[in-house]
């Protein structure tokens, strides 16, 4: 099992950017399709990307599509979201989340992932 850790969240103004990163432990990272999550209070958890093994094949949610860019770095076992144009509808705890694959150009836009970080809040005043 992996540990997930994200950071990097914040207070934002809208149209403006972060770049959250999580941090995985505990197992080989290059193992992993890394996905990035949101869920606001009360409401599911929503997709938001993933990122295949091999770093080249990545996917988006409609609604962050052309704004967020999901990226990772093997040597610091660390996935990072690009997050740009914020709008206050952003507003909500991202989570990074990983799940092992043999394929290394699976992406997986599903909640089907086995391990879960605990989030990072993200703002956005208008």
């Amino acid at each position: 099992q992996v540990q997930l850790v994200e950071s990097g969240g914040g207070l934002v103004q809208a149209g403006g950017s972060l770049r959250p990163s999580c941090v995985a432990s505990g197992d080989t990272f290059t193992r992993y399709v890394m996905g990035w999550f949101r869920q606001a209070p009360g409401k599911e958890r929503e997709f938001v990307a993933s990122i295949s093994r091999s770093g080249g094949r990545t996917s988006y949610a409609d609604s962050v599509n052309g704004r967020f860019t999901i990226s990772r770095d093997d040597a610091k076992n660390t996935v990072y979201l690009q997050m740009n144009s914020f709008k206050p509808k952003d507003t909500t705890v991202y989570c990074c989340a990983a799940k092992v694959r043999l394929l290394t150009s699976a992406v997986i836009t599903t909640k089907e992932y086995d391990n879960w970080g605990r989030g990072t809040q993200v703002t956005v005043s208008s």
